[in-house]
């Protein structure tokens, strides 16, 4: 069956071909977050780690970043180097092993369960690259790879309100809610999986117009950031600060909501979320007009800064009365995955084709993904012993406003950066 699905892709049209790739791909990192991010939708109120000062939903968020941050710098070698026909079983495996953590999460006590959400990211963080490496490389890849990105930043509400929905309408436990929501997203999963194996492999005419794109061993991996180097770290100075907002917005968003007035608002996550996915991706859609890579890379550039433009305008709204605080979350979403998810999807990808560079953008994105979600460890950290005295929402506002100075900065710098090593012919 797979094989003839794959013979009849191969013949389709170019915009039925696109069709299944983005409906193959977002159903697979969708299906995804119900592994990932159910956990966020429960408050843990008023328990702490032991005898710390570490809130026992903190413990939580950090052991899982832990476990997600080490997989992203398991994922430069191992993603990277992987080969097509090793995928599909891979992304079955890393989810299995998953779902086995939320059970015993719910078996354990809180001190052993804390070790559990480590076991939990520790193959998930490897899912996204190997998604991507089935879309990248083709002439197409930029919408593909948005139509991927609109699956987490709809994903992580809508797996939260089905965690809240369980806990309050099935009166499932706090501690067995996230293994029951993986479980009633594993075949779904499955079949993703399956459908999006059968995506044929780049044409002749996307190699020539993208790059070939190959698995990376160590020497080109160590020649890529070489060749680039001050570039590379003004971004991951950007995205290490994008990953950690993202997640602490993310991991609280329960708490953030309740301190703005809007705690038992239902499905408050995907009502905020559908605008913000919306928005991102009609951003991204607006770089497909650029036939130039050059250019392209540029609007990418300019995409992120109006996301910071963004964030920086977000707390005056929200003191002003200008928003409320559903809308002052809306927009902070939609701010920061502006300057998010490009990294994820065209970024990277345009920047490979420009110049010309062998590889995967994989490897890319993994390497800015390891930094990143080390940064988002060192934030909920900081946030719990270091200012321990501020609310979650006072400390959110604080890092709204440092995400977006240092982002203007550092995005500005390395624009001007690349521009000076892309040639101006550099086409599609």
């Amino acid at each position: 069956m797979g094989s003839r699905i794959r013979r009849r892709l191969s013949g389709a049209p170019a915009w039925l071909l696109s069709v299944y790739a983005v409906g193959a791909a977002f159903s697979t990192y969708f299906c995804m977050y119900a592994f990932r991010k159910p956990f966020a939708a429960a408050h843990f109120e008023g328990a702490h780690l032991a005898d710390t000062q570490i809130e026992l939903k903190t413990a939580f968020v950090l052991s899982q970043l832990l476990g997600y941050a080490l997989s992203k710098y398991l994922g430069i070698k191992l993603v990277s180097e992987l080969s097509r026909e090793r995928r599909a079983g891979r992304l079955l495996l890393l989810i299995g092993v998953a779902e086995l953590a939320l059970v015993a999460f719910g078996l354990l006590p809180p001190a052993w369960a804390v070790l559990a959400m480590f076991l939990n990211g520790l193959p998930l963080g490897m899912v996204w690259g190997t998604v991507v490496s089935y879309l990248e490389g083709r002439r197409t890849s930029d919408a593909w790879l948005a139509g991927l990105c609109a699956s987490f930043i709809l994903a992580s509400g809508a797996v939260k309100d089905v965690g809240r929905w369980l806990m309050s309408a099935q009166h499932v436990p706090e501690a067995w809610m996230p293994a029951v929501t993986g479980a009633l997203f594993f075949l779904p999963f499955a079949l993703s999986v399956f459908l999006l194996n059968q995506i044929p492999p780049p044409t002749d005419a996307d190699v020539a117009a993208r790059s070939r794109r190959a698995p990376m061993d160590s020497a080109a991996r160590r020649a890529f950031v070489r060749r680039f180097l001050p570039g590379l770290a003004l971004l991951l100075v950007v995205y290490v600060l994008a990953t950690a907002f993202r997640d602490y917005r993310d991991n609280y968003g329960a708490e953030l909501f309740a301190e703005l007035g809007f705690g038992a608002t239902p499905a408050i996550f995907t009502r905020t979320e559908l605008p913000v996915a919306f928005g991102v991706l009609l951003g991204l859609a607006l770089l497909n007009l650029f036939r130039s890579h050059r250019a392209g890379l540029v609007a990418a550039f300019g995409l992120m800064l109006a996301g910071a433009l963004l964030l920086l305008a977000c707390a005056p709204l929200l003191h002003t009365g200008v928003v409320d605080g559903a809308g002052f979350m809306l927009l902070t979403g939609l701010g920061s995955y502006l300057i998010y998810v490009p990294y994820n999807s065209v970024l990277f990808e345009r920047l490979m084709a420009a110049t010309g560079s062998a590889g995967t953008a994989v490897f890319s994105i993994y390497l800015a993904d390891s930094l990143g979600y080390t940064g988002s460890v060192v934030a909920q950290i900081q946030k719990d012993i270091f200012a321990a005295s501020q609310s979650r929402l006072a400390f959110f506002e604080s890092f709204v406003w440092l995400f977006g100075c240092v982002s203007i900065v550092a995005l500005t710098l390395a624009l001007i950066y690349f521009l000076q090593r892309v040639p101006r012919e550099a086409q599609t």
